[in-house]
């Protein structure tokens, strides 16, 4: 009888952990997986701002025009991202200051939240990215 009782409340410990578990998934960071920018466009083309952190800080930011590589440090909900050298390909001077614009933004960045499939960063300003997946 004690042993029933004992192998009851252990299936019921492990149902009731399932959720739970499912839901620090969801709000640990998605290192390795590419964040796009939750936005529009700017005028003249598709291209939309993504950003990715590697589980050892590398991260590959694709500006408005430009990219560059960075060193990320992601801590328990907070964030700072050293940008390294930066390529502005062929960019007019408007897709240029929207760049130096987000980086000047990201750089200041001090807080990470996720919620489901977004990520919040935080600190002046506020930008809300969407976990691709494709």
């Amino acid at each position: 009888m004690l042993r029933r009782l004992y192998v009851r409340w252990l299936v019921v410990a492990v149902v009731a952990s399932i959720p739970l578990a499912a839901m620090a998934a969801e709000t640990a960071f998605p290192f390795g997986r590419e964040l796009m920018l939750d936005g529009k466009p700017m005028r003249g083309t598709k291209r939309l701002p993504s950003l990715s952190i590697e589980q050892d800080g590398t991260a590959a930011i694709d500006l408005w025009c430009g990219s560059l590589r960075a060193q990320a440090t992601v801590g328990n909900g907070t964030i700072t991202i050293a940008p390294g050298a930066r390529d502005n390909a062929r960019c007019d001077p408007d897709r240029i200051a929207g760049d130096d614009d987000l980086l000047d933004t990201l750089v200041h960045m001090t807080n990470w939240r996720r919620r489901g499939d977004s990520v919040e960063l935080s600190g002046p300003a506020t930008l809300r990215f969407h976990l691709m997946t494709n």
